[in-house]
This record gives structure tokens, sequence and C-alpha cells, in this order.
């Protein structure tokens, strides 16, 4: 099955290429853009490297997605600490949490479902189940797990009134002279590339968004934070310090250099969380140490030096 999709150039549109105005207007991936037929409203094929004209129409057919369900993989993975409600797992960098297009195996559910026998939270379904938050692929650290689903309506609704404490550290590019701040801007997906996130007005579907950040060492080029989440969105912490002109330093989304210093992704990692029990109340408090790549990047930034 597929969708047929009637697409018109906006003022906003004209002189892009085909490929790119076809991506945001669909809702796709521009990869996945590369490979539609367009037609002209003729009927007749259109190039990809097409620019379109203000008030030219397109018709796209976007095929159904393949369905995608998580299976049990036997693949290592770090527990912190389990009982019969919850799992808190450090995940590495480079992991992905749940089953995508792209993605389809491999992943941090694929592995809890062969640990956990299937025993997971079913709220978020077949493909995301007993996940109560995220992070990102390669943002290491400290992520909570629901084995069923009285936990994770607790968990979750401690996340929602900003009980749950999720701190991290991070270097990011530049040398920020305030010892803290706030960053309260709220956050919604990109206008121009549906892969990320963005502040108005360059964004659709904005929320509130605050990240508290307070400075650990400042280097000659960059800086090392302590950052304290308020909410939770997607890509916050990365699309937060690029809005203040400091992104992550190793991020390939959203500028910090892929390739600085070695890193093969952000720079960053969720060292610590703090809840509440969902089953009793007690209060739950995790750190896990700074991963080996990590700390690499920090004895690269004290040998060449600190901030003067």
């Amino acid at each position: 099955m597929s969708r047929i999709l009637r697409l018109i150039a906006e003022n906003d549109n004209e002189g892009q290429r085909l490929d790119v105005f076809v991506a945001a207007a669909a809702g796709v991936s521009r990869s996945a853009a590369q490979g539609l037929e367009v037609l002209s409203v003729d009927g007749r094929a259109v190039p990809k490297n097409h620019r379109v004209k203000q008030g030219d129409v397109y018709t796209v057919s976007i095929p159904d997605p393949s369905p995608i369900e998580a299976v049990p993989q036997d693949i290592d993975v770090e527990i912190v600490y389990e009982d019969d409600d919850l799992l808190v797992v450090n995940k590495p960098q480079g992991m992905v949490v749940h089953p995508a297009a792209g993605n389809p195996d491999g992943t941090l559910v694929n592995a809890l479902l062969y640990k956990c026998s299937g025993r997971l939270s079913s709220i978020n379904g077949k493909v995301r189940p007993g996940i109560v938050h995220r992070l990102d692929k390669d943002t290491a650290g400290l992520l909570i797990v629901a084995k069923n689903d009285t936990a994770h309506v607790r968990l979750a609704e401690q996340i929602q009134e900003h009980s749950f404490v999720r701190k991290y550290r991070a270097v990011v590019t530049g040398v920020i002279k305030n010892d803290c701040g706030t960053v309260d801007v709220p956050l919604g997906r990109s206008i121009t590339d549906r892969k990320k996130r963005a502040a108005a007005p360059n964004a659709v579907g904005i929320k509130p968004a605050v990240t508290h950040y307070r400075v650990l060492r400042r280097y000659r080029e960059h800086t090392y934070l302590e950052l304290t989440l308020e909410t939770g969105r997607t890509h916050q912490i990365r699309v937060h310090m690029k809005h203040i002109g400091h992104p992550v330093l190793g991020d390939p989304l959203y500028g910090g250099h892929a390739d600085a210093l070695g890193l093969k992704g952000q720079c960053l990692c969720a060292f610590y969380i703090a809840f509440r029990h969902p089953a009793d109340g007690r209060e739950m408090r995790f750190e896990v140490p700074l991963p080996e790549f990590f700390e690499k990047t920090l004895n690269k930034l004290e040998r060449i030096g600190s901030y003067e």
C-alpha cells in the first residue's frame, strides 16, 4: 500500500532541489525522497536535481513503511540495577535504544527482551517495550526501563512532574564565561530538516524546554559542563547548546565538529539519575563513571591546556 501526495511549492521553496523539497513537504528523509518517483502536474517524471519554483505542483507516491517488531537478541549490556519492576541500564555510545527504520535490530530493546525473557512493559508497543525515556544513539549513560505497565506509568508521571532527576556531563565547543546558567528556549521539529530539532521560529510543534548548566572546567577552546534537565525534549541538550553558540563537541548534527579529537559522536553522558521507586516510593539514586571515550577526551584537553 502507499499514500499519494500532491505537493505545491510555496514561495519559501523557490530554488530548492526537488529531493530537498519533497523530503520536507512529505515528511520523509532526503535519502528516502531520492528513491521516490516524482511526477509533474502533466504526469511526466521529474529528475531529483530539478529546481522547484513557486506554484509548481508535483505528485508523489509514498509507500507504507515495513512493520518493525523487536525480537530478543543475546547482546551484552551493562545492568546497573534490577528488581521485579525496573532495570537501570548503562547504555554505551553507539547503541540505538529501540528498533526503527535503518536500525531494525542490535538495539538496547533487543538486548533487554533477551535478558528479561520478554518481561517488559507493553505501554509503548512491540517496538519500544519498557522504554520510559530514551537517549540518542551516541549519548552514553543511564536509562531506566520498566518491567511492567504500573511501573512504567508511575515513572512517566515523575518525568512529567519534573521530579525525575537527570544529570549529564558534556564537553562543548568554545569557552563559556558564566559559571552557571539556564537555557529556557522552546523546541520543536526543524522546518528545514526533519532529522533535527530547532528553536522557534525555525521549528514547528514547539514545546517548553529548560536546561540548567554549570561549568566544571574551562579549556583553551572548550568547556566541560554538568547539565540538569528540567524537561526532556528530543535532542534537548544538543540543540540548547547549539542555540547559545556552544554545540556539544563531536556532535555531527548540530555543528560540534564530528571528527574533533577522534570522537565518533557527541561528548555527552547521562551520568546520574534519581527517582522514586514506582512500587514503594523509596528514593533511588544512581551514578556511573564517565565512559572511556569521554575520559580520553578530557585527558587530551588537559594536555592542550586550560583557559586563561
